[in-house]
Parts: structure tokens; C-alpha cells; sequence
């Protein structure tokens, strides 16, 4: 019975250091994977993402150019020709001078108008553009998307389709800083000094009222009456 409980605790020994080690192996090995781990960037928002889209098809569009366009050649009118390219791709019906529906809101029946794209969607495009131009290290000064063709371009596509639509484009007007003015309200009291005579009283400081004044005097001056006629009874 020595041997065997001997035996058994010899065993139970050996065990308990190998089970440690097991565990210390396992802690070292769950420390190490998650130093190794890095956090996952965050993805791009919708705005970069369609940015990074627009910019992709414009040198997609200079490449196709006939004959082909570099980046640095471009200028503001390779700019409104692709916008002119890009009308084929458009959903929004444009009517024609000689439309029945020229400037009708909500047509009754349709037309063979054609499809364009509307002034807003080529407004921000634009934009987005000549954000991509200067991340991608053009130069501010010769950016083609900011150039005065351009802007001209979209004023005249605003209002020719506010015209053929009949939705007319109202410039949101800037709202100007408000101030706040506190005003301070500050109580005065009126304090009146009232003379104690047999005479009318006085009105006080700024004009106080004068009648109050009077009967003041007057219920002083029959006080004293009473107390001059008690004098001469005793």
C-alpha cells in the first residue's frame, strides 16, 4: 500500500509541472498571436469611393480618347467633352424647344426628348474631380476641372434644363451670423423724502406725488393738536 500511494503521488508531481507548462506555452503563444495582429484600417467612405470611381473613368476616357490624352494636356474643354460623353449614360428627360412638354413639371404623356444628365449629378462630379486632381499632385492653379469653361458650361446646362424642365434652380442664399444682443434690464427705486412739519410735504427725489405729501403734513399737524389740547386739560 506504501508503494503504490508513493507511486501515485510521484505521478501527480510529474503531472502538476507539465500541466503548467502547458498552460504557460498556450498564455505565450495567445500573447504573441495578438501582438502580431494589427487593427484593420477603416474602410473609405461612400464620398472617397466614388471618388476613386470617378477619377479611374476619366483616365479611363483620356486613354480612349482619339487620339489619346495625357493628364498633364488636358484642359477645361477636354473636361466639357467628357461631360457631353458622359449624357449618353443619363436618366433625366430634357424636353426641346420644340417640345409640346418644353418646361412642363409633370408631363402628361411621354416624349422623344432625349436623356440626359442632370445639372446636379454633373455639378458634383465636378467637383469630386478636381478634389482627385490635387490628391493625385495637380497643381491648383492648372486644374482643368476648375477652369472658367467649365463653370460657364454648367451654368448654361443649369439653366437650359431649369427652362426645358420647368424646375427652376434657386442659389441657396448664405445665412448670415446672427448676434445675439442681451439687453439688461436694471430697477430703480424711487425713494421720496417726506419733510416732518406742520407744513404740505414735498414730493421726493425725480418728483414724487405731492398729495401723498400733503396728507402726511396733515395728519402730523392734527397729532400735534391733540397732544397740546391733552396738555392744557391735565
Amino acid at each position: 500500500m506504501d508503494s503504490a500511494s508513493a507511486g501515485s503521488d510521484n505521478s501527480i508531481k510529474e503531472a502538476i509541472p507539465a500541466t503548467a507548462s502547458a498552460l504557460l506555452s498556450a498564455a505565450s503563444q495567445q500573447g504573441g498571436g495578438g501582438s502580431e495582429s494589427s487593427p484593420s484600417p477603416a474602410p473609405p467612405s461612400r464620398y472617397e469611393s466614388q471618388k476613386r470611381r470617378d477619377w479611374n473613368t476619366f483616365l479611363q476616357y483620356l486613354t480612349n480618347h482619339k487620339p489619346p490624352l495625357t493628364l498633364a494636356r488636358c484642359s477645361g474643354t477636354h473636361v466639357i467633352e467628357f461631360l457631353k460623353y458622359l449624357d449618353q449614360f443619363g436618366k433625366t428627360k430634357v424636353h426641346i424647344t420644340d417640345c409640346p412638354y418644353f418646361g412642363h413639371v409633370n408631363p402628361p404623356a411621354p416624349c422623344a426628348c432625349p436623356l440626359k444628365q442632370a445639372w446636379g449629378s454633373l455639378d458634383a462630379l465636378i467637383g469630386r474631380l478636381r478634389a482627385a486632381y490635387e490628391e493625385n499632385g495637380g497643381r491648383p492653379e492648372s486644374n482643368p476641372f476648375g477652369a472658367r469653361a467649365v463653370r460657364i458650361y454648367l451654368r448654361e446646362v443649369r439653366e437650359g434644363q431649369a427652362k426645358a424642365r420647368g424646375i427652376p434652380y434657386e442659389k441657396k442664399k448664405r445665412k448670415r451670423p446672427t448676434v445675439t444682443t442681451t439687453a439688461v434690464g436694471v430697477n430703480v427705486s424711487r425713494t421720496s423724502t417726506q419733510p416732518v412739519d406742520g407744513g404740505g410735504g414735498r414730493g421726493g427725489i425725480g418728483g414724487g406725488d405731492d398729495s401723498v405729501g400733503a396728507k402726511t403734513g396733515a395728519n402730523v399737524g392734527s397729532a400735534t393738536a391733540v397732544a397740546a389740547a391733552t396738555t392744557n386739560s391735565v
